[in-house]
């Protein structure tokens, strides 16, 4: 999980820094990916060291970082019907939304992965 967060934080990071460079006006905003990217990277670095820790916090802000994007995601009917007010923002937002939800899933079956194996292996987790 920690490479798998390190790449995830990567590719945000190209998309906030590929936003920001495609808008007209260069809003802040737009490095929004690309500051929840530098976030996750971190985590994934020092998730390699103790991962228990740092990857539960990545899935945190992803967690959260796909809830603030979820407004974007709403205005996809806009965009296609051509009246969306920020088109760029609905678009980044939307990729960033499904990047971070597919790493939550995917950090979620890694945890479901790792309960199934302790208790196939005889060790008995409390609950």
């Amino acid at each position: 999980m920690p490479r798998t967060t390190v790449i995830l934080g990567s590719l945000l990071i190209a998309v906030g820094v590929i936003g920001y460079l495609a808008s007209d006006t260069s809003s802040w905003t737009a490095l929004i990916p690309a500051i929840l990217g530098a976030v996750l990277a971190v985590c994934g670095v020092l998730g390699r060291s103790n991962p228990k820790v740092w990857i539960h916090a990545a899935l945190v802000v992803a967690l959260v970082g796909a809830l603030g994007t979820l407004r974007n995601v709403l205005g996809l009917g806009d965009l296609i019907a051509g009246e969306a007010d920020r088109p760029l923002a609905v678009i980044s937002g939307t990729i960033t939304f499904v990047l971070l939800v597919g790493y939550v899933v995917l950090g979620v079956r890694s945890f479901i992965a790792v309960r199934r194996a302790r208790r196939a292996g005889g060790g008995q987790l409390s609950s």
